[in-house]
């Protein structure tokens, strides 16, 4: 099985990003682990802050991969490209969130690309991509 986790804008820097919401642990760190736990899976990593790069790795792996989870970030609540691209595309997807964005401001109640997704999954802080993996698993 192969899988990809997409991270949008703003996730290179979690660690140090607003501790407080989403941690202190780097995704590379947590990355790391989460491939030691599924070891039997092909999980790939690929972050961008670009839309339109976001986009193009959708277009890449959606026909190919077995599931993509994305945290696509900001855009997640104002992309209506990233919508249409998950609609194109043949694999799976699970829309993911380090915080329960149910619990923000009020315009992170709106997901544009969760309609397009398998799932969507939130607040669970990192674990929340293992769980994912676990349902494509």
């Amino acid at each position: 099985m192969k899988l990809i986790i997409i991270n949008g804008p703003n996730l290179n820097l979690l660690g140090t990003r607003e501790t407080d919401v989403y941690g202190s642990q780097t995704f590379e760190a947590y990355f790391n682990d989460l491939k030691k736990k599924f070891a039997s899976i092909d999980l790939v990593y690929y972050q961008s802050n670009v839309e339109g790069e976001l986009i193009n790795k959708l277009h890449e792996v959606g026909f190919s991969f077995d599931g993509i989870i994305i945290n696509a970030g900001g855009y997640t609540h104002t992309s209506v490209a990233l919508r249409d691209a998950i609609a194109s595309i043949k694999t799976p997807v699970i829309e993911v969130h380090i915080s329960n964005v149910f619990a923000r401001e009020d315009f992170r109640h709106t997901s544009l690309i969760a309609p397009k997704c398998k799932g969507s999954i939130s607040g669970f802080g990192m674990d929340s991509y293992r769980l994912a993996v676990e349902s494509f698993a």
